[in-house]
């Protein structure tokens, strides 16, 4: 069974090559950066104050702040810090936002129990594989049900970054990634409407995968069977792929060790959907290519795979006149028309006081794409094209064999930091410098104190997109 081999690698001995520590380092910088910049935006309030309302022994710090509550508290307010403006990362094998879930964790549980730096890193690289792996076991399986596999999977991930900090033994592992599977879930119901569900959805996640591996750790129990079945979580939550033959559940395990997908997680350059990063790169390319600018274009006509297009490009909501600031991250068709008309786009392009701009509605009517028949990779994934047509009868294309920031094309450290950079401010450079220095460090103590310094700041710069 898988939960057992699962669990016992995850609380093993295991040895993280310098690399996989690297990129580990860099989602959590990121992940970090993302989470102040939701601190300062004021974008999760309520999570906030839930937590801290919460409350509990302070085992943990709320990123950004002082205050110090339960672990589980702590986590609830952190994985929604982390992914609030939607500009974390993504794992496009699995679609899933892994920091999101990771960090929280990682962090709460090992403020919680006062562990080394390299001790938090190493668990973190556990959570990274579970997340990963069990959300790619079914690519867009859980999407296609109208579920968020970022929740899904961030139970388990969660569950076992908390066993292994908590020093809990395979049995009572395989008993929380168990118990973790009865809490997974999250609906995709935020993207008819602009609801901040999304933006929950880690929190619940890390909140709950410590939450089981707490229960398991008190002597509750659960399902060995939660991966394989019967009655699992592929059978309940993505029984369509199951019944097609797309879920493979024991590429969970395979080459746990030896193939690491730590080092496939793409940082997004622009705080809006993965699914539509392609077709905008492909349509800024077409844009330059032709030295024109955006009032010159009079139909812009893309190929979408029919994954992001569900997602992205969906026919149930206005996607020219976005609901909210949130629902706009989710059209297509109103992002390209944000980064053609502004030349960039950062987390203020989708404050509620810029959504109702009405030359981005106009350029969003002329924006239409044909749905990808026969896709040959999952959606993140999937190549940008693209077709303008302009006002004087000229015509340009534009392609991008994948979006920016993953595969072949990660962002360089100096993009990173400068997107880190924009969302933290002036105590960059110094909290930078503090998350590189984890592996060595005694604690998370530094670190968490440099980021409430960076969160009180008054002012937010936002870094320019990259190109």
């Amino acid at each position: 069974m898988i939960a057992p081999e699962l669990a016992a690698w995850a609380v093993g001995e295991i040895r993280v090559p310098d690399q996989v520590v690297r990129a580990a380092l860099r989602h959590l910088l990121d992940g970090l950066g993302t989470a102040i910049a939701g601190a300062r935006t004021h974008a999760a309030v309520p999570a906030v104050r839930v937590a801290t309302a919460l409350g509990g022994p302070p085992e943990a710090t709320v990123l950004g702040t002082a205050t110090r509550v339960s672990a589980p508290a702590a986590a609830l307010a952190n994985g929604t810090l982390v992914h609030a403006l939607d500009f974390d990362d993504t794992h496009a094998g699995g679609l899933v936002h892994a920091t999101a879930v990771v960090l929280p964790a990682a962090f709460a549980v090992g403020e919680q129990v006062g562990v080394r730096g390299r001790e938090v890193v190493e668990a973190a690289v556990v959570g990274y594989e579970v997340a990963c792996r069990v959300a790619a076991a079914a690519p867009y399986g859980f999407h296609a049900q109208g579920l968020h596999a970022t929740m899904v999977a961030g139970v388990f991930s969660s569950a076992a970054v908390t066993a292994r900090l908590l020093g809990l033994d395979a049995a009572t592992t395989t008993h929380a990634l168990g118990i973790a599977g009865s809490q997974a879930g999250g609906l995709l119901a935020f993207l008819a409407t602009g609801a901040s569900t999304k933006q929950l959805h880690p929190g619940f996640a890390s909140q709950s995968g410590i939450t089981a591996a707490r229960l398991a750790a008190a002597g509750a129990t659960g399902p060995e069977t939660v991966f394989d079945g019967p009655h699992g979580v592929y059978d309940a939550l993505a029984p369509a792929a199951v019944a097609a033959g797309r879920v493979d559940a024991a590429s969970i395990v395979e080459g746990l060790g030896e193939r690491w997908e730590t080092t496939r997680i793409g940082i997004k350059p622009w705080p809006t959907c993965q699914l539509a990063h392609a077709t905008m790169a492909a349509a800024q390319q077409a844009l330059t290519a032709a030295e024109a600018s955006a009032a010159d274009i009079v139909a812009l006509h893309a190929r979408v795979h029919p994954d992001s297009a569900a997602v992205v490009c969906a026919d149930d909501r206005d996607l020219t006149r976005p609901a909210s600031g949130y629902a706009a991250k989710f059209s297509l068709p109103w992002s390209v028309a944000a980064l053609l008309v502004d030349g960039a786009v950062g987390i203020e392009t989708y404050a509620e006081d810029a959504i109702c701009r009405p030359e981005l509605s106009a350029l969003s009517a002329h924006i239409t794409w044909d749905v990808e028949e026969a896709p040959q990779t999952v959606a993140a994934d999937a190549p940008g094209d693209v077709e303008i047509v302009l006002a004087d009868g000229r015509t340009a294309t534009g392609h991008v064999d994948r979006s920016p920031g993953g595969g072949a094309h990660p962002l360089g450290d100096d993009e990173l930091f400068a997107k880190f950079a924009g969302n933290v401010g002036e105590r960059a450079r110094d909290l930078a410098a503090a998350v590189h220095a984890l592996p060595e460090a005694a604690d998370l103590a530094t670190t968490l104190s440099l980021a409430a310094c960076a969160a009180t700041q008054q002012s937010t710069q936002h870094p320019e997109a990259i190109r």
